[in-house]
């Protein structure tokens, strides 16, 4: 197994607050719309078109990729997006797209035909689920193997682990379950000119609960800082909920200092306060890619439908773009490989990748 890597000494550090367009706050962009993007009637045809020819050629999903699933007008649109959100404000809001007059089948090719343009599918737990469903299975949060969103609880703050995640939401809860995102270069900036000492604290390695999730070789914890600074970018990797129980599962994993507990809690509070984060409510279609290396994000918690067929419905795609930043080697512990196009996701010993229409 792996040595527990300690908390390292002098880190690469940025030279002060880094701005620019990832470096937003929630109130000034919800008083604008230009990160929804309305998908156009023209385009959903051709949408609809290359689910047909998917289906019609017999190919499986494993077999979905940019070139497969050719989109000639809505991909350089596609091409634009992405680079909004890996070197702009990190998200986008596609919206349009009708699940009611699609089956499910038809709504995931489409929707891994939009992600294959973003990059490539990674496994997003053990079981290696390459199209993931949220959804509350009922399971209790307290049982060490289960992640948050098999629930209905709601999330902290955190990244995924992989470059950039994507949600299709196909029904919506009676009430709750909206949307937050917080920009994690705006946290930095005002950690680091209110609270120097919490923004330093996020640049040691945190130990993290990989939620009975391990890596053949790997401890159940792993060890990255929060805040990584490498070449000329911040990247963001952050589960509070897992740092905590990392603590209270495994003893050997090194302790937080009050100050390292002090930094987790105040990233939390400033994270979900008003003056930071974004809320945003999904429709049925709405499709949301986020770039994991500088958006945090949550969901409230939510009440479901008592009708089984009515029940909050989301699914997820990882994905990993050919021309990603580059990651510090940190990064490997919890992505396996760094290589852009080629990282993230979750892989241990039993894990088989599948494609699944069911949750």
């Amino acid at each position: 197994m792996n040595a527990v890597i300690q908390t390292p000494f002098s880190p690469a550090l940025p030279p002060g607050a880094i701005g620019g367009p990832a470096s937003w706050k929630g109130p000034q962009l919800a008083q604008r719309s230009d990160w929804i993007e309305q998908l156009q009637p023209a385009e959903l045809e051709e949408l609809d078109r290359a689910v047909a020819e998917h289906i019609g050629t017999g190919r499986d999903m494993a077999d979905i990729s940019a070139q497969t699933f050719a989109l000639p007008t809505l991909g350089p649109r596609l091409a634009r997006i992405k680079h909004d959100v890996m070197h702009g404000r990190g998200f986008v809001l596609v919206r349009g797209f009708d699940v009611a007059s699609h089956s499910m089948q038809q709504t995931a090719i489409a929707y891994l035909g939009i992600g294959a343009h973003f990059g490539s599918f990674r496994s997003q737990n053990a079981k290696g689920h390459l199209l993931g469903h949220v959804r509350d299975l009922g399971l209790d949060i307290n049982n060490p193997s289960v992640r948050y969103y098999q629930t209905n609880r709601a999330l902290n703050y955190h990244t995924d682990s992989c470059d950039i995640v994507g949600l299709i939401c196909l029904k919506t809860s009676k009430s709750g379950g909206a949307s937050k995102l917080v920009s994690s270069v705006a946290l930095h900036d005002a950690l680091h000119d209110r609270r120097p000492d919490l923004w330093r604290a996020l640049f040691n390695a945190f130990p993290t609960d990989r939620r009975g999730e391990v890596p053949v070789g790997m401890l159940p914890w792993f060890d990255i800082p929060v805040f990584n600074w490498h070449a000329g970018e911040l990247s963001t990797i952050y589960a509070g909920q897992y740092i905590r129980s990392a603590q209270e599962l495994f003893p050997e994993a090194r302790r937080l200092t009050a100050l390292e507990t002090e930094a987790i809690d105040t990233l939390d509070a400033w994270a979900d306060d008003d003056e930071f984060s974004l809320t945003m409510e999904f429709r049925p279609g709405d499709m949301q890619f986020v770039h994991n290396h500088q958006i945090l994000h949550s969901r409230t918690d939510f009440e479901n439908w008592p009708e089984p067929e009515r029940q909050r419905h989301l699914l997820r795609l990882w994905l990993a773009p050919a021309q990603a930043r580059e990651l510090p080697p940190v990064f490997g512990l919890r992505y396996g490989s760094i290589e852009p196009g080629n990282r993230g996701g979750i892989i241990t010993q039993s894990t088989r990748l599948t494609f699944s229409l069911e949750a």
